[in-house]
This record gives structure tokens, C-alpha cells and sequence, in this order.
């Protein structure tokens, strides 16, 4: 069996700048990837029950793992996730209860008020890519699957997933695509 703890993930925290969501402003969609478009914070509250048959978790080194997850997927850096439900504060579990509380970007017209700007990015979560991510992540991603394309701003989205139970299968999992994110303002040219 797979085993996570805190420090497995926390390499990734500082990676990404992120933000976005669901609803699609005409304009905003119909961007290449890398130019300027506009978007708005939307808050997101979102709970899933993880059940992990072949990789198990602490509930601390969970909380890290799915907050990695999101700032790369987007997320504003202010994300916050708490698991709970682990038989111990070391041990590793089967299951957890985890809620997150985070900020995604939607695509807004130029014109909306309290707007960012933001750029469609290549997305791509591997085994190995990001470093933070490996082959035992596959249930994971499998059971956030919903969690993730219902609440970040996606497009062009191949989400793959074949995980096997008890089992530890080479690049069992491949999610690529498009991801509306903050531009970070040293970037911004104005």
C-alpha cells in the first residue's frame, strides 16, 4: 500500500499562481491560449469523502495534497483544506472526510466589475508532472474527477483515469487541457 505524508506534498505549494470556474463569458472563451482575458473570483465550498483502497493518507498529508492540487489547477493561493475522519494524527487512513474552501477563477467581460486578468494555460496532471504527483494519486483524481471540472474554468479537458485496486499501475492517469489562471502582475504589460 501506498503511504502519504505532509512533506511528500507540500513541494508544489509555491508552484502555482492560480485562479478559475465555471460560467463562460463569450469573449473570455473564444481567447487563445496565453492572451489576456478578464475573469472574476468565484468563492467555492466543496466536501467529497475519499476512499482510497490502494493509497492511504494522513488526514494533515491529505489537506496538502488536495491544496497542492488546486493551486495548480488554478485556485487563489488563500486555499484552504481540512480533513478529518483519519484514526490518528500520523496514521494513515482509508478514508477521509475532506472540505475545501477556495476561490477559482469564472471568465467575465472586460466590463464586470472587480476583474483580474487571466490567461487560458496549459494544464497537464501525470504521474511525475507536476514532481508532487505520482501513480498512487490515481484514486484520488479518480474521485475528484466532479470536484475539479465542476468548479474550475476548464476547456479542451481529456481527463483520464484507470486505476486498479490494490494495485500501483504506471500512468493509470493523464489530465490535460486548458486552465483560465491569474496572470501574475510582473507579467502583466500595460
Amino acid at each position: 500500500m501506498l503511504y502519504r505524508n505532509r512533506a511528500a506534498s507540500v513541494l508544489s505549494a509555491l508552484a502555482a499562481a492560480g485562479l478559475a470556474c465555471g460560467g463562460m463569458a463569450s469573449a473570455a472563451v473564444a481567447a487563445a491560449p496565453g492572451e489576456i482575458v478578464t475573469g472574476t473570483w468565484q468563492h467555492r465550498q466543496v466536501t467529497f469523502n475519499y476512499f482510497g483502497i490502494t493509497s492511504l493518507y494522513t488526514c494533515e498529508g491529505l489537506e496538502d495534497h488536495v491544496r497542492d492540487l488546486l493551486l495548480i489547477l488554478g485556485a487563489r493561493k488563500d486555499a484552504h483544506v481540512t480533513a478529518s475522519g483519519c484514526p490518528g494524527p500520523n496514521a494513515p487512513s482509508h478514508s477521509a472526510f475532506v472540505r475545501a474552501d477556495f476561490y477559482t477563477l469564472s471568465p467575465a467581460e472586460a466590463t464586470a466589475a472587480d476583474t483580474v486578468q487571466a490567461n487560458w494555460a496549459p494544464l497537464q496532471l501525470a504521474p511525475r508532472h507536476p514532481s508532487f504527483v505520482d501513480d498512487g494519486d490515481c484514486e484520488l483524481l479518480e474521485q475528484m474527477k466532479g470536484f475539479i471540472t465542476q468548479n474550475f474554468s476548464l476547456r479542451d479537458i481529456d481527463y483520464r483515469t484507470s486505476c486498479v485496486p490494490h494495485e500501483v499501475t504506471i500512468d493509470a492517469f493523464a489530465i490535460k487541457g486548458q486552465s483560465l489562471k491569474a496572470v501574475p502582475q510582473s507579467t502583466v504589460k500595460g
